[in-house]
């Protein structure tokens, strides 16, 4: 039964995600939660590991959660969930795109396609920021300070178009120091 749910579950999240791993993350979120697959922390703790390895984020996060969920095979049956729609979807308006680019209507699709998928992606910020900049399990507020300021200059180095692998790695490096000295 939980490999047909982790199935169902990511197949609609892949089907009526528009814009990406990270306008996935509400719909993720949500699945997840209403099923009990994990809390809030943990779905935050895949979030970071799916963007720090490689692959696609959506498909990581997937096989992430089918497997902590389902072992193996759910890992699979959430993969192929999330990646089955959009495989779909692209057989199908590969065939027929050209014919119809043109078309006010494709065109004024597309127009609200990309701010919606920019409020989704600014959505899953904001209700994750609060979930990882909140005083709690990690010691109250010095390791929100720490991760305020890891986050900020993290940001910089982002909008100086540093490597996202750089940041990556800074940003463990600076978390396992930071959390070595303040034994947490």
């Amino acid at each position: 039964m939980i490999i047909t749910e982790l199935f169902l579950a990511f197949f609609r999240i892949g089907l009526f995600t528009f814009g990406g791993g990270y306008a996935m993350i509400p719909l993720i979120r949500s699945e997840v939660l209403s099923h009990g697959w994990a809390e809030t922390e943990d779905i935050i703790n895949f979030i970071a590991v799916s963007e720090s390895t490689p692959g696609p984020f959506a498909i990581n996060m997937a096989t992430f959660i089918g497997s902590t969920t389902g072992g193996v095979v759910g890992a699979a049956a959430a993969t192929l969930g999330v990646v089955l729609p959009s495989f779909l979807v692209i057989l199908l308006v590969s065939g027929v795109y050209d014919r119809f680019k043109k078309s006010k209507v494709v065109k004024g699709a597309m127009q609200g396609l990309r701010p919606a998928v920019v409020g989704l992606i600014l959505s899953a910020l904001i209700s994750l920021g609060i979930e990882v900049f909140k005083p709690g399990e990690y010691g109250g507020l010095i390791p929100t300070v720490i991760g305020i300021l890891i986050f900020s200059v993290m940001i910089i180095l982002a909008l100086k178009k540093k490597s996202p692998i750089l940041i990556i790695l800074l940003s463990g490096a600076v978390g396992i120091i930071s959390g070595y000295s303040l034994g947490l």
